[in-house]
């Protein structure tokens, strides 16, 4: 006999074939696609009630992954006599990874109700292999999920999995990205009930839809991170270009403007350039040489909370300081960004787990209890992303071209006239150079460079990919004769001819023409 178990209950159907099920997800999705971009909260309150149109469950939540695993509601509509769980988060543990892998497996799951007995289903022993119910949609639940589902007051449910692309080039047995995932849109209904196959398909169907939409959201507002990094990154290399490299922590831009932070400071040759929120002198001092000690083989350290990664002086810091990115630019001196501690009020759905309680697949207990109760997270500042790493790391390459090691034995009161008499020459200028071509080649965005003629003598690969016009090709056109709409031809010419002048236009539109595989696309630029 199998160790699985099918659940057959008498519940409450829902009516819906498949011809009137797929008028009515075309529908949906309209409505869907129809939502204004840039706005992920009023996405998942615009699929809640669309579910709930479509199945009539009493309670339809999006209930989001963090990175740390917990879960949170960040979108419900509900019966008005019910608890309301918009906000509230969950640890970690209430969906074990186990689950979490099936629901990449099967994107949808109904109970039709917990509270069904369980038929044991025989397996014949000339089968070489136990049956696999993973598919299944009459499988029953866990009996630990039942009681779950019973504490919460819930008889039936419905979850099905939003998965987006995991963001690197991990791919599965198929070939293809394995995504991950984001969320759940989770149903409850009080009684039992039951939703049949061509409105489950409905609703899979408009899943996808809304999965496309939440992953074009967070693209979106990569690319515009990325977009202003790279703007600021080409401000500084610029500043270091024509002026000493001290322009990067006196002028603006400055390096507080690279990423999101308080304050940054610029430790150099024993002397100290402060901006913003930062930490005192003898303590940034202080930290320096803990990261010498400490982390004398790496180039760098990320921190959320100093605290955490060992720094004794930590509590000595207070409010202010919490997290930190540090960067070497020689052997002893550093560029640091800090992050003040974010005091993140989150209401937990019932008593938080330990965060030594792990999912070790073996035991598993029901909650008892969801009450929502408060708990006031601090030492902690907000987390650095990978593209602001990634932003830091760029400019420290270039940088470690522009700052020399001064031996102990010179003067100090010389350093400041040291620095600002300091030029990149030389290796340091193709240093600096390379850095700044891989950071326009891998943007997110279409950059192009002309000459004082208006030739075309920069053509980014996201520009390529966006007009059909591989690089080599655009190398040498005339931009305003070869490369853009008739309609636009006056708006660029005119750009150019002020901007010989030293004038900047901002908010202008181009219509770029598109070649081979692009023709039939419309391309609009708008330069800043």
């Amino acid at each position: 006999e199998a160790a699985a178990f099918a659940a057959w209950g008498g519940a409450e159907g829902v009516g819906g074939g498949a011809v009137p099920s797929q008028k009515l997800a075309v529908r949906a999705t309209s409505r869907l696609q129809a939502v204004a971009n840039g706005d992920i909260g009023l996405l998942c309150d615009s699929v809640v009630e669309e579910v709930r149109e479509l199945t009539g469950y009493d309670r339809v939540m999006v209930y989001k992954f963090h990175e740390d695993e917990r879960g949170e509601v960040v979108a419900e509509i509900r019966r008005s006599d019910l608890e309301p769980y918009l906000g509230l988060h969950y640890p970690a543990t209430d969906i074990p990874q186990a689950s979490r892998f099936l629901f990449m497996q099967n994107k949808v799951r109904m109970i039709s109700d917990c509270r069904a007995d369980p038929v044991r289903i025989i397996q014949a022993e000339e089968l070489p292999q136990l049956l696999c119910l993973v598919g299944s949609t009459l499988r029953a639940p866990h009996g630990c999920h039942a009681q779950y589902m019973a504490n919460m007051g819930s008889i039936a449910s419905l979850a099905m999995a939003v998965i987006v692309n995991n963001g690197n080039d991990e791919v599965g047995s198929s070939g293809r990205n394995t995504g991950k995932l984001w969320g759940l849109v989770v149903c409850h209904h009080t009684s039992p009930r039951a939703v049949p196959f061509p409105l489950r398909s409905a609703c899979e169907f408009l899943m996808q839809t809304f999965s496309l939409q939440i992953n074009m959201e967070m693209q979106l507002a990569t690319q515009l991170t990325e977009n202003n990094i790279l703007r600021t990154q080409t401000l500084l290399c610029d500043m270091l270009l024509r002026d000493a490299p001290i322009g990067i922590v006196t002028q603006s831009p400055s390096i507080m403007d690279l990423v999101k932070c308080d304050g940054a400071a610029l430790y150099y040759g024993d002397k100290f350039w402060l901006i913003g929120v930062t930490p005192t002198e003898a303590q940034i001092k202080d930290i320096a040489d803990w990261l010498l000690e400490y982390h004398g083989d790496s180039t760098g350290l990320s921190t959320d909370s100093l605290a955490d990664a060992g720094y004794p002086g930590a509590a000595s810091l207070g409010d202010a300081v919490c997290g930190m990115a540090a960067a070497r630019i020689t052997s002893k001196d550093f560029l640091f960004w800090f992050r003040s501690h974010t005091a993140k009020e989150i209401k937990w759905g019932g008593a938080k787990h330990h965060p030594d309680d792990k999912d070790d697949g073996r035991r598993m207990h029901p909650r008892s209890s969801f009450k929502a109760f408060l708990e006031v997270v601090k030492r902690r500042s907000l987390p650095w992303d990978n593209v602001e790493m990634d932003a830091i790391h760029s400019l420290q390459l270039i940088l470690r071209g522009s700052f020399k090691d001064i031996d102990d034995s010179k003067n100090k009161t010389m350093v400041h006239a040291q620095m600002n008499d300091l030029k990149l020459q030389g290796d340091e200028l193709n240093s600096a150079a390379c850095e700044m071509v891989r950071v326009i080649e891998t943007a997110h965005a279409p950059i192009l460079g002309v000459d004082s003629a208006g030739i075309v003598n920069g053509w980014n690969s996201y520009a390529a990919e966006l007009t059909g016009l591989p690089a080599e090709e655009a190398m040498g056109k005339s931009l305003v004769h070869d490369l853009v709409l008739e309609e636009s031809i006056e708006t660029v010419a005119k750009m150019l001819y002020n901007a010989l002048r030293g004038e900047e236009d901002k908010n202008v539109e181009i219509k770029l023409r598109t070649f081979g595989p692009q023709m039939q696309k419309e391309v609009i630029l708008v330069v800043n």
